[in-house]
């Protein structure tokens, strides 16, 4: 199937998921999913791979491509290679930017306020009229303070800590097993598993049931995330001029922070307490819509030097 009108290929990189949205102007032509970035690995190959295979199985010609993914740097966004990559399904335009920039547009929009991202990672953007300040988003070795990654590592730490009988038992630890095998084994698994950072991000669910399942300690675990999430709010805010008082908008992305019904009541209450007169608010529309409007930023709006766009010449269109 083809079309004569302008497509847009939209990608939103997650590490445990990618999502992948193409439309035109009637709108959506088509969904899909698949597994997630690999960081040790050179996402704009990944990306290019995905426009490619997509295209390929829908037999559609692709115009443009945007992507908000993790484990975009500075250094890795490449946005004339992934145009020479994808060049041969169509391509003419393509837009770059790391997944805290594309989560802000769908938390907020293109309007003040402040975002948080959670998910397997953690990242933190805010914006005034003029500044942006991002925070944490530094991985799973060094940071993603609050994250599914940090809270589903702190359930497996309980549980490992109450199976030597350092800690209080807890639910977590027959949790624990049954999801994993014997747990003296369990460090040996994961360290195997290339796909760790999502599997052990995959236990945040099973810590916050047994949260609202009535749980102390692991209780304590989805409280001290929260924590997190609203220090690391008020930090990006405070960065952009943000006094304490004053109102601002914080736009949540994510399942973690949107779905699991502790967390919002959590995040609400550390918010009161780290950034009084910031409110937590449901996000305008989902990630892939900010993805999709990547394209669409103004070159003099705030979020423009952080989106990478490369363009093919008029001689090669």
């Amino acid at each position: 199937m083809t079309t004569s009108q302008r497509t847009r290929l939209s990608i939103d990189g997650g590490q445990t998921g990618i999502r992948l949205r193409l439309t035109d102007q009637s709108g959506v032509l088509t969904e899909a999913e698949g597994p997630g970035v690999l960081t040790d690995r050179p996402v704009i190959d990944q990306l290019a791979d995905m426009a490619v295979a997509l295209a390929k199985e829908s037999g559609t010609r692709i115009d443009e491509l945007a992507a908000g993914t993790s484990g975009l740097t500075p250094a890795t966004a490449d946005p004339d290679g992934l145009l020479v990559r994808t060049a041969a399904i169509g391509v003419r335009r393509v837009a770059l930017a790391h997944d805290s920039i594309t989560g802000y547009l769908a938390a907020n929009g293109m309007e003040p306020g402040v975002m948080l991202a959670v998910g397997t990672g953690v990242v933190v953007l805010a914006l005034s009229e003029s500044r942006v300040a991002k925070v944490d988003g530094w991985g799973s070795l060094l940071g993603d303070a609050g994250s599914g990654y940090w809270i589903g590592r702190a359930g497996l730490d309980a549980a490992l800590r109450a199976f030597d009988g350092r800690s209080a038992p807890t639910p977590l630890q027959g949790i624990a097993e049954a999801r994993f095998g014997p747990l003296d084994e369990l460090y040996m698994t994961l360290q195997a598993d290339p796909k760790r950072v999502s599997v052990i991000a995959s236990f945040c669910r099973d810590v916050v049931d047994a949260a609202q399942a009535g749980d102390e300690i692991a209780d304590g675990i989805v409280t001290a995330a929260a924590a997190e999430l609203a220090h690391s709010a008020a930090s990006a805010l405070a960065r952009v001029g943000w006094e304490e008082g004053e109102p601002a908008r914080v736009g949540v992305v994510g399942a973690l922070a949107t779905k699991a019904a502790l967390m919002p009541e959590r995040l609400t209450t550390a918010l009161a307490r780290r950034a009084p007169g910031a409110t937590l608010a449901r996000p305008l529309g989902l990630p892939l819509d900010g993805v999709q409007s990547l394209l669409d930023v103004s070159p003099s709006h705030p979020l423009s030097p952080f989106i990478a766009v490369a363009e093919a010449s008029p001689s090669t269109r």
